[in-house]
């Protein structure tokens, strides 16, 4: 269900807060359009995310369905334990999410074990 690249991190950002895919898309950068759709297409069948259809004319969102939510302790020691043992592999961690701030249109960066509490959708 989580093998692939991308899918953790896909999952870290939408433990956060709902996104469209637009929004994925700028937050993942270096993730192609097809890979992009292709992993959530596999998180949606494998039963891990949802998509919310807008009240408006904006596109669908896709959230963390109960059964990812269930997930959320162990993004948490994923990270921690990516965090630990980096250097070791030789690779650099930086901060992996980012928070997108509505009010100000700004983003900030926030370490996954700050965001660790239950998403509310």
């Amino acid at each position: 269900m989580l093998g692939g690249k991308w899918k953790t991190v896909i999952m870290c950002y939408l433990k956060v807060q709902p996104l469209r895919y637009a929004e994925l898309r700028k937050l993942i950068p270096s993730l192609s359009d097809k890979m992009l759709t292709q992993r959530l297409h596999e998180l949606v069948e494998a039963g891990l995310l949802t998509r919310r259809k807008a009240s408006n004319d904006k596109a669908d969102a896709y959230v963390l369905s109960v059964r990812g939510q269930s997930l959320s302790t162990i993004l948490v020691e994923l990270y921690s334990w990516g965090d630990t043992h980096a250097e070791s592999f030789g690779v650099k961690v930086g901060q992996p999410l980012k928070i997108i701030d509505g009010s100000e249109g700004r983003r900030e960066t926030a370490s996954l074990k700050k965001v660790a509490g239950p998403q509310h959708a």
